[in-house]
């Protein structure tokens, strides 16, 4: 953990303030890029290991959380890797449709460009 607590919450902390910004300044490009690296950071935290079923009702864990699990802790190091491929993917994902879908291409550069700043201010 960092002075600042958990690095997630950190990040989601400094994101959630970026992305009310973009939705007062009604910027749908770095709206969108900010839910999503908030939502990439909520499904690295999903647990590895197996997940506890209710199964029937009869094998069913008794008593409120009982059957929660644990979510993973993320390093800053893993949580800037996570952003990092999310520029990747969308430069490549750019580069894949190249010339079919020029307005996509031009779309998803902006957004791996929004992100580099992201990774670079946080």
């Amino acid at each position: 953990m960092t002075e600042h607590g958990v690095p997630a919450d950190r990040w989601r902390t400094e994101l959630r303030g970026r992305l009310l910004a973009a939705r007062r300044d009604r910027d749908a490009l770095r709206t969108s890029v900010l839910r999503s690296v908030l939502s990439a950071i909520d499904n690295a935290e999903t647990p590895f290991g197996p997940v506890p079923s209710a199964g029937a009702i009869a094998d069913s864990a008794a008593g409120l959380g009982v059957a929660e699990v644990t979510r993973r802790v993320l390093t800053d190091d893993e949580i800037r890797r996570l952003v990092q491929r999310e520029i990747r993917d969308r430069l490549e994902a750019a580069e894949q449709i190249g010339s079919t879908q020029p307005e996509r291409t031009v779309m998803l550069r902006e957004e791996a460009d929004a992100l580099t700043a992201i990774l670079a201010e946080v």
